[in-house]
């Protein structure tokens, strides 16, 4: 990553940006990218070691970050303590990325309940105790930018992932922030998804070695490789800047040519 003392464009300058699950991953990526671009990051995740090594990596690049770990943001109690943090420290919220999620897979006939509801809980609930417990800040501060994770899984389906439970959760997602866009637009308060395709990280990076599950994937990209963490995190850096000030209430595809044909 560049070093965040110079030769970037800077386009997060001075920004408070909370960002959900920075132990590793996607979430890991943001943080370096968003401080690289001048912002002032502020994280959390469950996993306090990955969470360290992230606030350690950000702050050798030269750049400032701050975290809360362990962090269970499906407790609405944490998930507010996350956004007290950063409007405690620096004042304020202008980009709450949602990045955090886990998920149980299985076949319909093989899902429980609690497999089930799990899921949910850890990829939708999250998100709603995050933003409830920021969204009073953000339409008093009368301006920010709300990043929501989907995946292509909320609007298509992988015969080689068995996705009843994740598909419903990123498909409540994908929804739920065209209506917090509605609410939020006239305060000036934008919100987004985003939805990546196949990417290697810790999750996925076990299955990417099994040709049923690699091939199949492989095979609905356009472009000759998977994705990477930074992939998505270049996707988010734009709908966290103002290069995006007009923009809101889309679901910004970052899958390398998945769902176009």
């Amino acid at each position: 990553m560049p070093d965040t003392s110079g030769g970037t464009s800077r386009r997060l300058a001075g920004k408070v940006t909370l960002i959900t699950g920075t132990g590793s991953g996607q979430g890991r990526a943001a943080a370096l990218r968003f401080a690289a671009e001048g912002a002032r990051v502020v994280g959390c995740d469950i996993s306090p070691e990955g969470a360290a090594v992230t606030v350690t990596l950000v702050r050798e690049a030269g750049g400032e970050m701050i975290s809360l770990h362990p962090c269970d943001l499906t407790d609405p109690e944490q998930a507010a303590a996350a956004a007290r943090l950063a409007i405690d420290t620096y004042g304020g919220i202008d980009v709450l990325y949602n990045n955090a999620g886990t998920a149980r897979a299985a076949s319909i006939g093989e899902m429980t309940w609690d497999d089930f509801s799990f899921t949910i809980d850890h990829e939708v609930g999250l998100i709603f105790h995050t933003v409830t417990a920021a969204w009073s800040h953000l339409i008093e501060r009368g301006g920010a930018s709300i990043i929501n994770t989907g995946s292509v899984s909320g609007s298509r389906v992988y015969k080689a992932l068995p996705g009843f439970a994740h598909s419903a959760a990123k498909g409540a997602v994908i929804a739920m922030t065209r209506q917090m866009a509605l609410e939020g637009g006239p305060y000036n308060v934008r919100a987004n998804s985003l939805s990546p395709g196949l990417i290697e990280v810790p999750a996925t990076s076990e299955y990417l070695k099994q040709d049923w599950f690699r091939q199949p994937m492989v095979d609905k990209l356009m472009l000759p490789r998977w994705g990477q963490p930074d992939d998505v995190a270049g996707a988010a850096l734009f709908l966290a800047s103002d290069d995006s000030s007009w923009v809101t209430g889309i679901d910004l595809l970052v899958d390398g040519g998945t769902t176009a044909w």
